[in-house]
Order: structure tokens, then sequence, then C-alpha cells
């Protein structure tokens, strides 16, 4: 039966990965039906808005999308892939594979994943000027006076909610039981500032120990975000599953990607009850754009992620056999690998190995 997938290539260098993904994977004959909703700059001089009803009844009629990246135009998509879609668990896996240009002297293991909170904290982007909290009567528990004394300035609204906490930290439970069926070390890291924010960041840690206390199979432990951040770099082979707020979570696994090789190797999904979506974690690179260099690896990770949601498992491990193979083999490999490739010889390389996998072929990690 054939599998609908919507796809938005994004903005600037963004489609070149996109354009290239697909033509690897359709490499493996594989019953999928690729749609494009009219978004972005493209809808807006069309329809008058850079997302028409028409593309949400398209995304509404697939079973899952696959996004580039994003600059702007294409913003309002993804905000309804996210708060529309209710998809609260941003999976960013952290993973080195052999030929992957990390700075670490001894990457050889680093695999794990974090999974971020993705649509609270200071996500729900609530600001405005401090003057308008003086009705509030708030007094700052550090400066000892209201925040609109402190001076000309705005502030943000940071909303940490315990269904919000409890469905992610669950997910996060969940995944690591998964990941030791696999033969991963299966257990659980939490992260928050809950020394400083002990009402909000404290409620996040506090549902993590009462998560924690139902799984008692799955190894637990909970760090202040600061000390998580310096354990992730001094020791990131000691990490499996990290869950954490929003705002951590984003930035510390674009720093997780730094300890592995770089945002080009970084992919997502994000995952809801009934929906989950699929984009790599870096930018639009608008300096590259036009170049034909982009490296298309985040892209078709993150549709390696979409392919095993979707069920079709075997395809998933054909293209991490096959990723796996070409940066250990020095195979065609991007200027931000090291390599003089652009991002058309990198998908020709994939589509010869995928032509030549050996199912059986063991994934080196």
């Amino acid at each position: 039966m054939t599998i609908d997938v919507a796809v938005i290539p994004g903005e600037d260098a963004a489609p070149e990965a996109m354009d290239q993904v697909i033509r690897i994977i359709d490499s493996l004959d594989l019953e999928i039906a690729w749609h494009y909703p009219e978004v972005g700059a493209a809808a807006k001089e069309k329809w008058g808005t850079t997302f028409p009803d028409a593309a949400i009844q398209l995304i509404d009629q697939c079973t899952t999308t696959l996004f580039g990246s994003t600059s702007g135009p294409s913003g309002r998509a993804l905000h309804y892939l996210r708060w529309g879609k209710q998809t609260y668990a941003n999976v960013r896996p952290a993973r080195w594979r052999p030929g992957f240009r990390s700075p670490l002297a001894k990457p050889q293991g680093v695999d794990f994943v974090i999974v971020r909170e993705n649509l609270e904290d200071l996500y729900l982007s609530l600001e405005g000027e401090l003057a308008d909290l003086a009705p509030l009567g708030l007094t700052s528990g550090t400066a000892g006076k209201p925040p609109q004394a402190l001076g000309t300035g705005f502030y943000a609204l940071k909303a940490i909610t315990e269904e919000g906490s409890a469905r992610v930290i669950r997910y996060a439970f969940e995944l690591a039981r998964q990941r030791r069926a696999r033969g991963l070390p299966g257990h659980v890291t939490l992260g928050s500032k809950w020394n400083m924010l002990p009402k909000s960041d404290g409620l996040f840690r506090d549902i993590g120990e009462a998560i924690a206390a139902e799984y008692d199979d799955v190894p637990y432990r909970a760090f202040i975000i600061d000390d998580l951040a310096h354990r992730m770099v001094a020791d990131p082979h000691a990490l499996d599953v990290v869950v954490m707020p929003n705002l951590y979570g984003d930035i510390l696994s674009d720093a997780a990607a730094g300890l592995v090789g770089g945002l080009g190797l970084a992919p997502s999904g994000c995952y809801g009850n009934d929906y989950a979506y699929f984009e790599s974690a870096h930018g639009t690179a608008p300096d590259i754009a036009g170049k034909g260099i982009i490296n298309p690896t985040a892209t078709l990770m993150s549709a390696g992620m979409m392919l095993e949601y979707l069920g079709l498992t075997e395809a998933s491990r054909q293209i991490d056999v096959a990723i796996t193979r070409i940066y250990r083999e020095n195979r065609s490999l991007t200027p931000d690998q090291g390599g003089q490739a652009g991002t058309v010889q990198f998908a020709d390389s994939m589509i010869q190995l995928l032509s030549a996998t050996d199912p059986s072929t063991p994934i080196a990690r």
C-alpha cells in the first residue's frame, strides 16, 4: 500500500539537500508517494499567505512530513507541524561513526539521544515590556526589586507544565527501553536548572523522579543543566537517553552535534501521540545556497528515522549501513567533512552503495 509523505524543502540551501535525499530514497523502490504542499514564499506570491488552507489539508492527508530547514517563509508550516500536531518529543541522536570529523580525541562509542520537550518553556514565544508586569506586584527573588524597576527592557515567559513534562519524560523512558532491546545501555539522564528555578525546572525534575519510580528497570539520574553540559563534553560516552526542557535541549543538542562532527550530521524527529515529522537539526545555510555543496547527511538520517517510523525498518537499516560505509570509506564527502564532493556526487555514491548493500551487513558503531 502506498504511503503518502508531505515534503517541505525549506529555504536557501535546504532544498538542494532535500532533492538528493528524495532521489536516494526513490532508489530503494519503496511504495512512497511524495506530496509537496505549497508553503513559504511561493505560496505567498500565489495565495497571499505563506501557509494556505490547501497546504494544511495536504499535510493532514499524508501520514507524515519530511521537512527541510526554514529561514522564515516556511515557518508557519513548521509551527503547524509542532503545535498543530502536538509533536511534543524532539528526538535528536548524537552518534559518531568512523569518518565523522569529531573534535574529540576518542569519539569511538559516542552514541546518545537528546529528547527535547518540543512545545513549552520559552518557546511559547511570550514576550513583552518589563513595565507591563507592574500590575502583578512581582519582586525579584535575587535583585530584590520589581522587574520593571530594573530598567527599560523586556521579559520572556517560561512555562513548564505537569502534562507537558510528564509526556516527554515518559517518552524518554520508553525510548531507553527500546535502545536497551537493541543492545544499547538503556538509561535516562535528566537535566534542568532546579537550583535557580525550583518551581518550573524543579517541577520538571520532580516529575522525572516520580516517573523513574515507575520504570524501576531503567537506570535514572538527574543533573543541574550546567553540570550536565560539562558532563556531556567531558564524558559523552556515559550518556544514553538525555531528557530536558525545550531551550536547554535546543542548545545542548547542537553542542552534541559538534561532539560527533557537526550539524551536517545531526538528524531529528518530532513525535506526538498520533503524528510525527522529521527534519535536519541544522539551519538553511544561506552562505552556500546555490553552490551545490550542502551536506545532505542530516536530512538523509532524518529520512531514515522517518522510514523506521513508517514501519519500513529494512529500508531504514539499509540507509544506516550505507551512511556508515560512505564515511568509513571516505567516499564523496562534502567540504564540511573534509571532502571535495558536491551534494549530487554524495547522493550518487549513496545510491551506488545502496544498490550493493548486503542486508546482513552489521552496522559499525
